[in-house]
């Protein structure tokens, strides 16, 4: 069954619960589970996951709110406290930039793919791979006895011939925007400096059951090159912190990755991969137009 991001905030904000603390104060969550003597939680107000000792949690006082809500006996206080954060993420969403008619890009940011599914647009959020880097080892230790002015090559690997995520549109604009998004390895996040321009979408080759994503060529004396099958596309700032890439020709069927280039460190070993087949399914995870947006824009009823 498909899940439907729709309205982004609006579903976080249903979702929150109170997570008591014995202090009296709380914590509002959309979820939140118990590891060993610590309770992990993600914040609604802060969109990340944190963390609270389990002792500090008063349970009794989280389950009763809980059902009280439940039986539509919540507070004065409670409700007005959440009725100013539904209009305060409501704003913040209203400032995210349009793409589509009724088609927001979320204020948390991320990586999204513009798609479009059954003559309607929809954002697709890319999740990010970790690359293997496959070093050849056996070769190049050989390759080293036999001639030591060689130098080595390192391919950069994604798991899986084909990417979980599969885009229709020949002609997919990209949008990221990692500043914003809390959920980022270390590794993805951006130095000084590093252009914005930073991005690039490449092809991956397939070879069984593994897509190369990229290629690193080193030499004897230490200089190394960088080889990818790069797809000419355009780079654009938007406002919001958000990046657009778009490609200057439709994609042809197969997969592909947006890539961070790293300056002279490389290519960054996790990419977000996808891949472009017309006839693919339905993707699981979208964000489609809001249909109220989309009637006033278009003056056709949402759908």
């Amino acid at each position: 069954m498909c899940i439907f991001l729709l309205p982004h905030g609006a579903a976080a904000q249903a979702q929150s619960k109170r997570l008591i603390l014995k202090d009296g104060s709380y914590q509002l969550a959309t979820k939140w589970e118990i590891k060993d003597d610590r309770v992990r939680f993600f914040s609604v107000e802060r969109n990340e996951w944190e963390e609270v000792p389990n002792s500090l949690v008063d349970w009794d006082a989280t389950k009763q709110y809980e059902a009280d809500r439940a039986a539509g006996k919540m507070s004065k206080e409670a409700s007005e406290l959440e009725k100013q954060m539904q209009e305060e993420r409501q704003e913040e969403e209203l400032r995210s930039p349009h793409v589509a008619a009724g088609l927001r890009l979320p204020p948390e940011g991320g990586v999204y793919a513009l798609d479009t599914y059954l003559a309607l647009p929809e954002l697709v959020p890319l999740d990010q791979s970790t690359g293997e880097v496959n070093r050849h080892t056996g070769h190049n230790v050989l390759r080293a006895a036999i001639n030591p002015l060689g130098g080595t090559k390192h391919t950069i690997e994604v798991a899986g011939p084909r990417s979980k995520i599969q885009v229709h549109a020949s002609l997919p604009a990209i949008y990221i925007n990692l500043d914003a998004s809390q959920e980022a390895s270390d590794s993805t996040k951006p130095g000084p400096e590093l252009p914005w321009d930073r991005f690039r979408i490449v092809r991956a080759e397939v070879k069984g059951d593994k897509r190369i994503v990229g290629t690193l060529k080193s030499a004897v004396l230490g200089k190394s090159s960088q080889e990818q099958e790069g797809v000419p596309a355009t780079a654009e700032q938007m406002s919001e912190g958000w990046i657009k890439l778009t490609p200057k020709a439709g994609l042809e069927p197969g997969e592909y990755a947006v890539a961070e280039l790293l300056g002279k460190q490389g290519m960054n070993s996790y990419v977000w991969d996808f891949g472009v087949h017309p006839d693919a399914p339905a993707n699981l995870a979208v964000i489609r137009p809001d249909p109220a947006e989309l009637k006033q824009s278009t003056g056709q009823p949402g759908k």
